[in-house]
């Protein structure tokens, strides 16, 4: 889409795709979180969103999706790309900075449908989002958080090079839970590059991040 490049950017894996979503596969993440993405005793978000009951829930996921893209400035961004696994759509994997001209640092969140939990998905998908914001726009550092019982998202933050930088208290259901700070440098990417990756459609959407093309 020439007015809008980010929809024609690819992040691709060996077995994965990462891409913008349209309506169509909008549709297809949302009716995969309506089947289960945590189970009902645990919450590993800080929102917990999928505690809405439907309607509601599917409504404001389209609507988060779709403003991410509304209220885009190259000064403070979301791209929020869905993970597609073997062509079906497995979860969503976002990385979000401000005034990343200046600061070189990125924050990535993410979640997988139960039914794509347990195969490695999650450590490739992030690796591929790294690869973007590390070897693609040239970031310095990328940032990450999970509560201290999300063992999964923990795992993955470890086994990618992440150190923890940090705890907080942070509500959870009305309820107060540890939140563990986890920082990734460039270095430490660079140590832990394992992930063949694979960027298509890059250029055109660098001033979007607040990248100067390189002449």
């Amino acid at each position: 889409m020439q007015a809008w490049p980010l929809y024609d950017l690819r992040l691709r894996t060996p077995r994965l795709e990462l891409r913008l979503p349209d309506l169509d596969l909008l549709d297809q993440l949302i009716a995969l979180a309506v089947r289960g993405v945590h189970p009902p005793e645990t919450m590993p978000f800080g929102v917990p969103w999928t505690d809405l009951p439907s309607p509601h829930m599917e409504r404001e996921s389209l609507q988060h999706h779709l403003l991410q893209v509304a209220q885009w400035r190259p000064e403070k961004w979301t791209y929020n790309p869905v993970v597609l696994y073997r062509g079906e759509v497995a979860g969503t994997q976002d990385m979000r900075a401000e005034n990343f001209s200046a600061s070189r640092m990125f924050s990535t969140g993410s979640w997988l449908g139960m039914e794509f939990q347990g195969m490695g998905l999650g450590t490739e998908m992030r690796a591929a989002i790294l690869h973007l914001g590390f070897a693609g726009l040239g970031a310095q550092e990328a940032q990450s958080s999970a509560f201290s019982d999300n063992l999964a998202s923990l795992g993955v933050s470890r086994a990618l090079g992440y150190e923890e930088n940090g705890t907080w208290r942070a509500a959870r259901r009305g309820r107060s839970g540890t939140m563990i700070g986890l920082r990734l440098s460039l270095g430490g990417w660079q140590s832990h590059h394992f992930h063949e990756v694979t960027i298509e459609g890059l250029d055109p959407c660098l001033e979007l991040f607040g990248v100067t093309p390189e002449k």
